[in-house]
């Protein structure tokens, strides 16, 4: 079975139309989740508790298409990294 990793994070950007954050060592890791639908909620919960502020957001990034499970390695691996 295929895993669908999704990691949830957020931070205060410098501009709310642009997507560069203020402080980089703030940004917040709400976790790593195994499927969209709890990455989702995650997301959900954390954009809502800052709402109030237009400076916050909050992002889900698609972990498991950083890799190809059909190729023989990863962008990662070929850098010996």
């Amino acid at each position: 079975m295929t895993q669908r990793l999704h990691l949830v994070f957020g931070g205060e950007l410098v501009d709310p139309a642009r997507n560069v954050f203020k402080d980089v060592s703030e940004i917040h890791m709400v976790g790593m989740f195994p499927d969209y639908k709890s990455a989702f909620d995650a997301w959900k919960t954390w954009a809502q508790k800052t709402v109030d502020n237009a400076h916050m957001r909050y992002y889900i990034a698609h972990i498991h298409r950083l890799r190809d499970e059909e190729a023989a390695a990863s962008a990662t691996e070929e850098l010996g990294e």
